[in-house]
């Protein structure tokens, strides 16, 4: 999901006021009591790099928003799913074009696309390589982009190039924003903590970027997985 820059509004979209639809994925990415239910797919992601100077300035900030008041609110991803998702994959509750392989059916079973997609991967030709650095931070993660110019295009090099060996362009192929999930909202925070929320947003973030200016990532890899608690690598795609 889509994570915002950090900043006085920042907080008021995931209060109780600002919303009158329950969180998008309740009931079909995890439940109420914060369970991951099963939600099969495959993506292309890059993980952090465990127990990199990065990595323990990113698992710093995540542990900074599961002390600040209301964050049992968050149902949290284990730390060693740690990821940023370079180009999405077919996911089960997302069977519709421009989501789905085109020529594909669209019962068909996530094996049967993952094994498509392993062997397009074959000839796969990589982008060029690219570094990230955090720029926002939300209660469901961290929003980031390439450091420079020539990071954020060859960002949009390998995607256009995935876009092409799946199948589909999602309509925010071109606008898609990066980012390393850490949590989901099971409810809306109440009004009353915008303020606590966003002043320990902002101090974590100062204090991320101070320590992890560059986060360090793993090569490319085609995953699956059966939730969004482990994504398995199917395929190293990276150069």
């Amino acid at each position: 999901e889509s994570t915002g820059m950090t900043g006085s509004s920042n907080m008021v979209r995931y209060t109780r006021s600002a919303n009158k639809q329950p969180p998008r994925h309740l009931g079909t990415r995890y439940s109420e009591d914060g369970l991951f239910l099963p939600e099969p797919g495959n993506t292309v992601v890059c993980h952090l790099v465990a127990e990199s100077p990065s990595w323990r300035a990113v698992v710093e900030a995540r542990e900074s928003i599961r002390n600040l008041p209301g964050a049992e609110r968050l149902a949290f991803t284990p730390v060693s799913s740690l990821h940023m998702t370079l180009f999405q994959g077919v996911i089960e509750f997302r069977r519709v074009w421009p989501y789905w392989p085109e020529g594909v059916s669209l019962d068909a079973p996530i094996d049967d696309v993952t094994r498509l997609y392993t062997d397009r991967l074959r000839n796969f030709s990589a982008g060029p390589s690219f570094s990230v650095t955090p720029t926002g931070l939300t209660p469901t993660g961290l929003a980031v982009e390439g450091c420079t110019p020539a990071d954020r295009q060859a960002l949009a090099i390998w995607r256009d190039r995935l876009a092409h060996c799946f199948g589909y362009r999602h309509p925010d192929h071109d606008d898609y924003a990066f980012h390393i999930t850490f949590a989901y909202l099971t409810d809306w925070f109440e009004d009353d903590i915008t303020q606590t929320w966003n002043e320990g947003l902002e101090e974590a973030l100062e204090r991320l970027k101070k320590r992890a200016p560059v986060l360090e990532l793993s090569q490319p890899a085609f995953c699956t997985f059966n939730d969004m608690r482990h994504f398995e690598a199917v395929k190293v795609i990276g150069q």
